[in-house]
């Protein structure tokens, strides 16, 4: 076993987790007291081995057809992809709460006078 590569993994993929939407979400099933920690713990445990498992099987596929150097630019360019996506709904949602949050205001003032 490559250790070096196994710690680099560890590392990368649990500082990638913090703060993350799965991390969120397993913090907020087990606020809702339904089932106990451990069932989310454990479920949530499952679902990441079973992506990563995904993941590694379609990497080891693609890495057999295509140069690994390819994949990862591909892989870059997907990340920025949803990065952008994530901000534009981002500044569309917040659009969207600032004139519901203004006609709200327009209303109250309406309702004063």
């Amino acid at each position: 076993m490559d250790w070096k590569l196994f710690f680099m993994t560890f590392g990368v993929v649990f500082l990638a987790e913090l703060g993350d939407k799965t991390q969120l979400t397993a913090l907020s099933l087990t606020t809702s007291g339904n089932g106990g920690p451990w069932t989310v713990f454990i479920g949530a445990s499952l679902a990441l081995v079973c992506s990563t498992a995904l993941a590694v099987l379609c990497g080891s596929f693609l890495a057999a057809y295509i140069n690994p150097k390819y994949i990862r630019i591909a892989s870059a360019v997907l990340f920025i992809i949803l990065g952008v996506v994530s901000l534009s709904q981002l500044a569309w949602t917040s659009k969207e709460f600032d004139d519901a949050k203004d006609e709200k205001i327009e209303k109250v003032e309406t309702e004063q006078k």
